[in-house]
């Protein structure tokens, strides 16, 4: 292993390369980031200085105001927290990193909900605001994922959230109650429920409708020409009563729903509200039923919004990914997916991956200068992928959207909203939570330590390949994070990787797999993250594993050594 490399992170100030809070605030969200004990060291320099910029960047998204908690800004352009984004999938990932910023964040949509059940879209300096709905990432996944993982924690954050007893004006961080957080947000998601079900299936389909483009964030999407951008007169239950094409059933509004059912079956078994969530689970295959009655189209196999009219809005978006992000489906159907649109380099597989329309529409725009889904590739595009692949099992492929990605990022001076698909240079805006966080958890989904929800980590052998005129991301790279009063170092070259626990040797790998163990290090299992087959050993306490483990296969580690829990093997890119 490269021990200099290992020795520079050990030497690491992480604090000191991030930089003083820029308000009283930033202390106990500092304090947060030291407590995860997370450090990145590269061979490159201009990739190490990428993620620090990232890192201190970030710092300028989190503001407290009027007296309360630091909580998670969209950053940029965007003075405020949205529901689409900053609230669910922005802070899901930052809870990896500041959980009790992240915690804050989610319960803005609570604290703000509206006597009828309405949440907010957005919460800013001028206070919350109602006048569409605009979700994408479904909240329940998102605080169940933050939830969760904390309670694998054991909720004793720091320090950091120790220290954050005292910034919660409101109170409502009382540790002596650690199903307080989730007891609140399920209310507050329930009435939701309740709200849309009300005022948002007029139709009578089952579906959650659109009613103006700004319901699903997709700003110039050809998906909504002709379409008012917000709800008439301003009021989230109304749309347009002259529209000859309103209201849409939306598949991605009705996945959301579906997905946030799911979830909230699970809080309702964790609160004790039902035994097995049956209430909940039985509203979410309704849904999951209306979203393929309505907006399947079986020939296309593809998604669509359906107009008063009863006709396929015949636009083919990122409402692909989204309704699969959202759990839609099965293998069979996300594979189907992956063959004809995902990893077709004629739809959405373009040099920098993934754009928001497929590029054999002749509404396609490429252009990244300003806030468009017109068929630039976004961020929070980027973001939302990891689950959709991962929850399917499909972790090779999804390296290869993140290699170009990173390609792009190792050039990054400002973290923009946008990137061209052709070209991967900057677009529209800086400073914007969702590019910021996609550097660090590409990082972490790519070379360094994972706490995934489950319990367990990740620690991913592999190092980004340079992409872009052979030129170099990061040929080696070490990780560290804190987890549970252990201490976990990730050494990555392409001759192999090491993992190091408090400060000693541990497991030594090869290149190209996945290690998965529980929260103290115990081996699991392996995957394999590459194309074609890793052949090697797993050496640990002194023993040696031999294996064969192909592309996405997954083996279960025992006293024998490894033996196949799956196998589902790879869809390749497609070009037509």
């Amino acid at each position: 292993m490269n021990e200099s490399l290992l020795s520079r992170l050990r030497g690491i100030d992480a604090l000191a390369l991030i930089g003083e809070g820029k308000q009283a605030s930033h202390e106990p969200v500092l304090a947060e980031w030291r407590h995860s004990g997370v450090k990145f060291a590269s061979s490159s320099e201009r990739f190490e200085g990428v993620y620090y910029s990232a890192a201190r960047k970030l710092m300028d998204c989190i503001v407290a105001t009027g007296g309360g908690a630091p909580v998670l800004r969209e950053g940029g352009a965007y003075p405020g927290t949205w529901l689409e984004s900053t609230g669910t999938i922005n802070a899901e990932l930052l809870s990896r990193f500041l959980p009790g910023v992240a915690e804050d964040t989610f319960r803005l949509f609570a604290d703000c909900q509206r006597a009828d059940g309405q949440m907010p879209y957005k919460v800013t300096e001028q206070g919350p605001a109602y006048r569409q709905i605009q979700m994408v990432s479904p909240l329940a996944r998102s605080v169940w994922n933050h939830y969760i993982l904390d309670r694998h924690a054991g909720r004793n954050g720091l320090d950091g959230r120790q220290a954050q007893d005292g910034r919660n004006g409101s109170g409502k961080g009382d540790k002596s109650d650690d199903k307080a957080f989730l007891r609140e947000m399920y209310g507050a998601m329930a009435r939701f429920d309740d709200w849309l079900v009300r005022y948002r299936d007029t139709r009578g389909t089952g579906c959650v409708e659109a009613f103006c483009t700004f319901d699903t964030g997709h700003d110039l999407s050809p998906r909504f020409w002709h379409v008012p951008d917000s709800a008439h007169v301003d009021d989230a239950r109304q749309y347009n009563p002259d529209s000859p094409i309103l209201p849409f059933l939306a598949p991605d509004l009705t996945a959301n729903v579906y997905c946030q059912r799911k979830y909230l079956a699970k809080m309702a078994e964790e609160l004790g509200v039902e035994a097995d969530g049956h209430v909940w689970k039985e509203k979410a295959k309704l849904s999951e039923q209306s979203l393929f009655r309505h907006c399947f189209d079986e020939t296309d196999e593809f998604f669509y919004d359906v107009d008063r009219n009863g006709e396929f809005v015949r636009v083919q978006s990122d409402v692909l990914l989204r309704v699969l992000a959202c759990e839609a489906g099965d293998l069979e159907l996300f594979d189907k997916a992956l063959r004809r649109y995902l990893l077709n380099t004629s739809k959405f597989f373009a040099k920098y991956p993934l754009t928001s329309v497929a590029m054999d529409d002749p509404r396609f725009d490429p252009s990244s200068t300003y806030n468009s889904w017109a068929g630039t590739t976004n961020f929070l595009t980027l973001i939302r992928t990891p689950h959709a692949f991962e929850y399917h099992g499909r972790y090779v492929e999804l390296t290869w959207l993140i290699q170009p990605i990173m390609s792009a990022m190792a050039r990054m001076t400002r973290f923009p909203q946008t990137l061209s698909p052709w070209t991967g240079a900057e677009g529209y805006t800086d400073t914007y939570s969702p590019s910021i966080l996609c550097v660090l958890d590409f990082v972490e989904r790519m070379c360094g330590i994972l706490p995934t929800p489950e319990g367990g980590l990740w620690f991913t052998g592999l190092v980004p390949y340079p992409m872009d005129h052979g030129e170099e991301v990061s040929n080696e790279t070490a990780y560290a994070r804190d987890v549970d009063g252990t201490r976990f170092e990730l050494v990555n070259t392409r001759q192999g990787s090491a993992i190091y626990r408090d400060g000693e040797p541990y497991i030594q790998f090869p290149y190209g797999i996945r290690v998965v163990t529980d929260r103290q290090g115990k081996l699991k299992k392996i995957i394999g993250m590459r194309a074609g087959s890793v052949k090697g050993s797993v050496q640990i306490a002194g023993k040696t594993y031999s294996f064969t483990v192909k592309g996405n296969e997954q083996q279960i580690f025992s006293a024998g050594g490894f033996e196949t829990l799956s196998d589902i093997g790879l869809v390749m890119p497609a070009y037509r």
